[in-house]
């Protein structure tokens, strides 16, 4: 079976329907900007449809052993198509094609843990019996869904976010709205007909396309939505907070990764680790590493080694093997980061290697002599740049990594139990790796941030418990 149509365009998923539209948007491959494919554009009642039919869907009976089949028949069906879906992801993220079936392989194991989970959802019984008069009561606890989620989901990870979201909203029991990125809604839609076929009842999975900024409101302002589950921004996140109200809100909002490399590192293990989860996905990723810390006794050797590893990663077209890096997702964002390299250089900032813009792509580029107030290193970059400094002190580094107002997760080299146990303490992040960059996650594990970088946790046990509804039932014997 091919999931994709001759013709590569895509209307809405609306109560187990494709609706065509009239208006429609291009989707371009990002390595030869040639549209790849139509996808339709949302207008206001297509909005209130997908609600009515999400409402209706959960009106109705949907057991977890029907939920866990369902979310196991289309992991099956997304190892079956793994190659489809990688070339996809290649064309419209600009994603090289052993990355993008690496992403499909992760996101077929969401799915999957997404459907264990499904068969766990429990409560826990609550001792009110110990409190003086409750003796002859007995309480225990039960999860309920929420009801209808609204997930918006970014261009950088097209598919396992995506799978990140509307695997546990099922699991769960809910129904879902879907708003993928516009740069990057073809893996959704055709995730969402794998759905289909796995019968997946109508109305429990809906696919709104079109810009995130006019959908965005339309969605908020459906008071049926009782919660939304993002990823992207802060400010975009901070507007979705303040649209939503009281309804439930979790948001995945990005990061300025810091690395600590001590100088009882593995320094070969480092820089290579360095080097890879710096430039994957050229760089798009919230957990790419964007500040390194060298201990100033390795710092020299250290430097020297990942330069040489960034300057052997391969650039060109995302769908041929030996590439190791693609494009970056539009001309005007490796523009962005060409101007905030150029802007570090004025400031002070040396180019070790890299900081050459060719059309969409931007080389893997380290900067040194950098200062924490940079752009490059107090904003996001969300590119294929990394500063490296040097350090004295653990206390010294500890601050620096956390002088941020991001905190999804940091890494840490060092063979020092102390040294490690002490980050953990102070480092004030979502996710500490040590032995391994910023960059390092598995998808069953507890994912989320602090301060700037959002709200709540990814992962499929982690997310569940976030979209259900604890109820405490008391039984007076």
């Amino acid at each position: 079976m091919n999931v994709m149509t001759a013709a590569h365009s895509y209307g809405l998923f609306i109560g187990g329907e494709w609706v065509d539209k009239q208006e429609t948007a291009p989707v371009v491959n990002k390595y030869t900007q040639a549209v790849m494919a139509e996808t339709a554009v949302t207008e206001k009642e297509d909005v209130k449809q997908a609600v009515e039919a999400a409402k209706s869907a959960f009106q109705t009976p949907f057991s977890m052993y029907d939920r866990y089949q369902i979310l196991l028949n289309v992991a099956r069906l997304l190892r079956e198509h793994t190659d489809e879906f990688a070339n996809v992801i290649a064309e419209e993220v600009g994603k090289p094609i052993n990355e993008a079936k690496g992403e499909v392989a992760r996101s077929a194991l969401t799915l999957e843990n997404s459907a264990e989970e499904a068969k766990r959802i429990h409560g826990e019984g609550i001792p009110v019996e110990a409190a003086p008069g409750s003796e002859n009561r007995t309480s225990f606890t039960r999860r309920y869904p929420v009801g209808i989620v609204a997930a918006i989901t970014p261009f950088n990870v097209p598919l396992n976010l995506v799978c990140h979201k509307i695997g546990p909203a099922i699991a769960a029991g809910n129904s879902v709205i879907l708003k993928p990125a516009e740069q990057t809604p073809v893996s959704a839609l055709l995730l969402a007909r794998l759905f289909e076929k796995a019968g997946l009842p109508k109305g429990r999975l809906n696919v709104l396309t079109g810009e995130g900024h006019v959908i965005g409101p339309m969605l908020t302002a459906q008071p049926d939505i009782t919660m939304f589950t993002f990823t992207g921004s802060p400010k975009v996140g901070q507007l979705i907070r303040e649209q939503a109200g009281l309804r439930n809100v979790a948001l995945e909002l990005g990061n300025n990764s810091a690395t600590v490399v001590h100088r009882d590192a593995n320094l070969e293990k480092a820089a290579e680790l360095v080097a890879q989860k710096s430039f994957n996905n050229a760089g798009q990723v919230c957990i790419s590493v964007q500040r390194v810390y060298v201990h100033k006794d390795i710092y020299a050797e250290f430097l020297q080694k990942v330069k040489a590893a960034a300057e052997q990663i391969k650039l060109g077209d995302p769908k041929e093997e030996a590439t190791q890096m693609g494009p970056m997702i539009a001309e005007e964002e490796a523009v962005r980061v060409e101007q905030w390299v150029k802007e570090a250089v004025d400031q002070g900032a040396v180019v070790e290697t890299g900081g050459v813009r060719d059309g969409v792509f931007f080389h893997p580029t380290i900067l040194t002599n950098v200062d924490q107030d940079m752009k490059v290193c107090r904003q996001e970059v969300f590119g294929p740049v990394v500063a490296v400094d040097a350090y004295t002190k653990e206390e010294e580094v500890i601050n620096r990594v956390n002088d941020s107002e991001y905190g999804l997760q940091a890494g840490l080299f060092t063979n020092s139990l102390s040294f490690a146990m002490k980050a953990m303490d102070e480092i004030h992040v979502g996710g500490l790796m040590i032995n391994d960059t910023s960059g390092y996650r598995v998808d069953h594990m507890p994912y989320g941030g602090v301060k700037k970088s959002g709200t709540g946790k990814e992962g499929p046990r982690y997310v569940i418990e976030e979209m259900t509804e604890e109820k405490i039932i008391v039984f007076n014997r």
